[in-house]
């Protein structure tokens, strides 16, 4: 494939991808300033915590093959078997784990009271889990064939967005989000299987336990990583819902949600970029790092911009989307709102870099420090500080 094929490939699959991540921020600025005035702080504080507490399963059933597969995909893309085989045994090991998952989430749920009165709730969600399970993105990715992910994410989207309008129409109706959420995506995964198995040509068979053990050992790394990296993406919002309660969960993740949907604007760069990096490093790594050096010029100045924009108009952002009754929610976006800055830097030398170059252990050392530092924050605040003001008051 000639320089000017691989440049097509790369430009059809990064606008593929942003096409996506517009779906993924357009489509939330329409269905959360509904959500949140439909169905009040607290039911909404509530979805928000049954969708932080089912993450920590789709991180289970996503291990390390979001990063993994792809790299060994691009590489070996041209020879059909060792594809079939590589698909096979990522998606046998995916549905096993999501067998565990779905047996460990009944136990937790039913065991006790915070989930249990509201367990409906959680299992409606689980569903997120088995549509992302079906959807293999990361087929899609390896294959450099962004198109797909880019027409399915739209179609589960809007699915989404305009069964809310539809269905959801009272406070009482919040059972029905994320019942209508995992509805659009297990419906967007069946789609994608049969899109892989028709236009990929890919041979349905059972993994050696060889190949199985294969892929574990490859996405090992990446899977503890990911464990980590979930203590300050996921975790925030779940601890705060087990030590305070859903009205405050409602206002930090309104504020929250908004700050991902602009955080998301990197992804398509991210994700059309990486399958090329990981190639591109292993014929010429001093062509990778000046690609790399060039692009992270690039999104530090768009995202410093971006993130300074929303602290200057932070008030104004939540009066817009979220109305004068989430007002508490200023401070916590201005508090947040440099994130996109930090995750952009941290996606184009961390991901693109080490990863790209295969240093799996490094970033493992960097993800499991960082962890540390955020788990012992959010202890601090969550839970000491509000006792040490209570003992405080208390005299």
């Amino acid at each position: 494939m000639n320089q000017s094929v691989k440049d097509k490939k790369l430009y059809s699959n990064f606008i593929s991808l942003s096409t996506v991540q517009i779906a993924n921020y357009l489509f939330p600025l329409i269905t959360i300033p509904y959500l949140v005035r439909v169905l009040g702080a607290e039911k909404f504080g509530l979805i928000s915590f049954a969708q932080a507490f089912i993450l920590y399963f789709s991180l289970i059933t996503n291990y390390g093959f979001n990063l993994s597969v792809p790299r060994s995909i691009s590489i070996n893309r041209d020879n059909h078997l060792t594809v079939s085989n590589i698909f096979n045994s990522v998606m046998i090991l995916r549905i096993l784990f999501m067998c565990f998952s779905f047996i460990l989430m009944s136990l937790i749920v039913l065991a006790f009271d915070k989930f249990k009165v509201e367990w409906i709730v959680f299992f409606f969600a689980f569903g997120i889990v088995v549509g992302e399970v079906l959807f293999p993105i990361w087929f899609f990715q390896g294959m450099e064939e962004m198109k797909n992910i880019a027409i399915l994410s739209l179609f589960s989207k809007l699915f989404y967005t305009v069964s809310v309008f539809i269905f959801v129409k009272s406070e009482v109706d919040y059972i029905l989000v994320p019942l209508l959420n995992s509805i659009g995506a297990i419906l967007t995964g069946l789609i994608s299987l049969w899109i892989v198995i028709k236009n990929f040509n890919i041979s349905i068979s059972i993994p050696s336990y060889k190949d199985l053990k294969f892929q574990l050992v490859e996405g090992g790394n990446i899977f503890i990583s990911n464990i980590s990296i979930s203590v300050y993406t996921i975790s925030n919002t779940f601890i705060l819902g087990l030590f305070t309660n859903n009205i405050i969960v409602g206002y930090y993740s309104a504020a929250e949600k908004i700050i991902k949907s602009l955080q998301g604007l990197l992804n398509p760069i991210v994700q059309s970029v990486y399958p090329h990096i990981s190639k591109l490093a292993v014929v010429s790594k001093k062509s990778a790092i000046n690609f790399i050096n060039s692009l992270a010029k690039k999104i530090g100045v768009f995202t410093i911009i971006l993130s300074a924009v929303v602290f200057l108009f932070s008030e104004e952002i939540i009066n817009l989307f979220l109305g004068n009754s989430f007002q508490k929610s200023v401070t916590v976006l201005k508090i947040l709102s440099f994130i996109p800055f930090l995750i952009g830097m941290s996606s184009v030398y961390a991901t693109l870099f080490i990863l790209g170059f295969g240093y799996t252990k490094k970033w493992l050392i960097i993800i499991l420090s960082a962890t540390l530092i955020d788990l012992a924050f959010v202890m601090l605040f969550v839970w000491f500080i509000p006792l040490w003001l209570s003992h405080r008051r208390g005299y």
